[in-house]
């Protein structure tokens, strides 16, 4: 599985992104993060809370509770805001 990381979840790991092979039972955004934290003290920091990070499941934004299936790729970044005015 392809994982991407954005914006200050970027920052707080130092990469791009990776490929990984969560193990069984990863089956949620919630899970993968919980599992990437224990990859390193940076993913730890990154994931540290879990109220700051959004997911994306094969480029599309799920919450963190719901299944991954059978995704490609998971991105995470951090709540978005702004807009036009």
């Amino acid at each position: 599985m392809k994982i991407l990381y954005f914006a200050s979840v970027r920052e707080a790991i130092g990469l791009e992104g990776e490929t990984v092979e969560p193990p069984e039972g990863v089956d949620t955004p919630r899970k993968l993060a919980e599992w990437l934290r224990s990859r390193s003290e940076a993913h730890g920091r990154a994931f540290e809370d879990l109220s700051a990070v959004r997911a994306a499941v094969d480029m599309k934004v799920r919450f963190l509770d719901e299944p991954l299936g059978e995704a490609e790729s998971v991105a995470f970044f951090p709540p978005m805001t702004g807009g036009a005015r």
